[in-house]
């Protein structure tokens, strides 16, 4: 093992032995170079006041070599912001401000100690690079029954770990933290579990009120109080997307510093939030008891960042820096918060008429980009073709019962015309089977 590795997992050892347990033999293994290019070229642009002949880029004129027909598109900002490479870590000040606006938006994280982000190139990164450090083959993923089937790429196939689910919805059709908590017991044996919290959900756009959160942070505690150490990402895709009574902060305040045997990580980013869906700028933050946990944390984050991108485009990371420092910010993004919640509550208006009650329910949904129809009497993945070959309507089909709809893509004054269609698919499928 390399030295540095041991020296990050003898600095989590003592600092917390439970964060060093739930390391994967690859998080054991993985370590940020001291000694190298990067820590050379570092040096050198911090002292080399002659020439600087490390990194691999060019120079021209004292800046970045360019073309000008890329620059001319790119006037408003300078070279050096969108040419050289970004750190692994992020852009200092890019990852300053969104810690900023992290806990301005989270009020739970005053007082607690936590990291900071560390820009990933969008979610499904960060993610990746949390199951890399704590997920192994067999170990429990615990995630809901309806979830991005994206965490079974990479927690299950890439990772080897055990995907578990459990209902999201219990009988009184709201957050199952019941059925969360048992799937963390049930680990036991294992002695550990990753769980992956998503609020608001992709499919069904639910999130939790403030008193189903409390009982979701239990749910963990009695993980961790029988002797399960605990992995929980808060999946914040589509955080602040929140349009009812439900939880209006991410969970990771409230678990920041709940037991020792808990590691709370975020990840999260401007993907969703500041409608940039092609930036690719996310971000993963850590929790924890101290500055060397969280340090060593980081520095195998590098690693694996290094290991794998390198480090993240740097254009993108400049525009989301420049949007979160301007003055128009929080009216424009408000502005596009408005839209998108009329869109949700014009279709729970819609559905709550009672028009389609005989062909469908709805699951809950309070927030974010979606919500699911739960078909009565036709199979969705039928409707779903029928959909887009009759009506030119596209929809997501998921099992045999559930239509997803994304309301965030359709504006206001066609949603009733599209349920109507829906409707209408399934009347016409309907008939089908009676004929037959």
């Amino acid at each position: 093992m390399n030295e540095l590795a041991q020296t990050l997992n003898e600095t989590l050892k003592r600092e917390n032995p439970h964060v060093y347990e739930m390391l994967s033999d690859l998080g054991k293994l993985i370590y940020f170079p001291k000694e190298g290019i990067l820590s050379q070229s570092a040096e050198a642009k911090a002292k080399a006041t002659k020439f600087n002949a490390t990194i691999g880029i060019a120079i021209e004129n004292g800046q970045p070599m360019h073309l000008k027909v890329i620059q001319d598109t790119l006037s408003s900002y300078a070279p050096k912001d969108i040419y050289e490479y970004a750190p692994p870590a992020g852009k200092p000040e890019l990852r300053a401000a969104w810690r900023a606006k992290m806990v301005e938006e989270n009020p739970s994280l005053q007082g607690k100690l936590f990291g900071n982000p560390l820009v990933t190139n969008a979610l499904t990164h960060g993610l990746s690079v949390a199951a890399d450090l704590f997920a192994d083959a067999g170990d429990a993923v615990i995630i809901p029954d309806k979830n991005w089937e994206n965490y079974e790429l990479t927690f299950g196939i890439r990772r080897g770990a055990e995907i578990v689910n459990y209902p999201l919805y219990n009988e009184q059709g709201t957050f199952n933290a019941e059925g969360l908590k048992h799937a963390i017991l049930a680990q036991q044996d294992k002695g550990k579990a990753f769980v992956v919290l998503n609020f608001p959900n992709n499919p069904t756009g639910y999130t939790p009120n403030p008193a189903e959160g409390q009982e979701i942070v239990a749910a963990i505690k009695a993980g961790a109080d029988a002797g399960i150490n605990v992995v929980v990402v808060t999946d914040d895709a589509y955080f602040g997307l929140f349009f009812e009574d439900s939880l209006q902060e991410s969970l990771f305040g409230q678990l920041a510093d709940l037991h020792p045997r808990v590691l709370a990580i975020k990840v999260d980013g401007a993907t969703k939030e500041e409608y940039v869906w092609g930036f690719r700028v996310g971000f993963i933050t850590y929790a924890g008891k101290s500055e060397a946990l969280l340090s060593a944390l980081e520095q195998k984050t590098m690693g694996i960042i290094r290991a794998t991108i390198s480090s993240g485009p740097h254009p993108t990371q400049t525009f989301v820096l420049h949007a979160l420092k301007s003055p128009e910010f929080a009216a424009q993004k408000q502005e596009k918060f408005e839209i998108m919640k009329g869109r949700a509550n014009r279709v729970k208006h819609l559905l709550d008429t009672g028009k389609f009650d005989s062909a469908w329910d709805y699951y809950p949904f309070n927030s974010g980009y979606f919500m699911c129809l739960k078909l009565k009497t036709i199979d969705a993945e039928t409707l779903r073709t029928h959909l887009l070959q009759q009506y030119g309507i596209g929809t997501i089909a998921l099992g045999e019962t559930d239509l997803r709809v994304a309301f965030s893509c359709i504006e206001e004054e066609n949603i009733e015309e599209l349920f109507n269609l829906i409707y209408q698919g399934v009347q016409d499928l309907e008939t089908v089977k009676a004929t037959h």
